[in-house]
């Protein structure tokens, strides 16, 4: 893909399912709150961590570009 991404996980709504953790090892991991965060926050863009995203529960994975702040996930629009 070549390009660069800048993940975070809204803690607010993260309710520690793991799916994440299942989707995309390596990517993320679960803290002694049981709640998700990246392994590195600004990371090469994959599939993986794309569909760690798509699968969330509830939506507190966040991508976007790091050249240009656009959202990779969820799309514009898609959000609340």
């Amino acid at each position: 893909m070549g390009d660069r991404w800048h993940i975070e996980v809204d803690r607010s709504v993260c309710i520690g399912s793991a799916q994440c953790v299942h989707r995309a090892a390596g990517a993320f991991r679960l803290d002694a709150a049981r709640q998700s965060r990246p392994v590195e926050p600004d990371a090469d863009a994959g599939e993986r961590i794309l569909e760690a995203a798509e699968n969330c529960p509830v939506e507190a994975i966040v991508i976007t570009l790091m050249a240009s702040g656009e959202p990779v996930f969820p799309p514009e629009g898609q959000s609340e």
